[in-house]
């Protein structure tokens, strides 16, 4: 079994009880459409802005068997006329170079999405390094 974690963001964190998240993983859909076995999530965590706290913590998941992190749609798209989209960014500009320092400092997969993508996205993914 694939074991998956998710991060998510603090500008979100008090609205969101990543319900849909979840039930994308469980369901292999959305973001989590390219497991055939993944795991219910090998944890949570929170990244606070400017997101120094995010390699720290992907270490920590690695350390608990973790094969890949999902960062959450919201952090790159926003809901707007009931639809997401990804044109005018979501909660933080800086996710793709966060997401990047986590590969690089961890060698461990990294998804920029998870449930709720946008129309014709295809989640980015960083391959875990051998």
């Amino acid at each position: 079994m694939t074991k998956i974690a998710i991060i998510r963001c603090e500008k979100n964190e008090d609205r969101c009880p990543l319900t849909g998240c979840f039930t994308c993983l469980v369901g292999n859909k959305q973001g989590f459409a390219r497991y055939e076995d993944a795991s219910v999530p090998g944890g949570v965590f929170t990244c606070r802005c400017p997101g120094d706290n995010v390699v720290g913590f992907a270490k920590i998941l690695k350390s608990k068997g973790v094969d890949a992190i999902h960062f959450v749609t919201c952090t790159f798209a926003a809901k707007k006329e009931g639809k997401w989209d990804d044109a005018q960014g979501g909660f933080c500009e800086d996710i793709d170079a966060i997401i990047e320092k986590v590969h690089r400092e961890t060698g461990m997969s990294c998804v920029k999405g998870s449930a709720h993508l946008p129309e014709n996205y295809t989640p980015r993914v960083w391959e875990k390094q051998a």
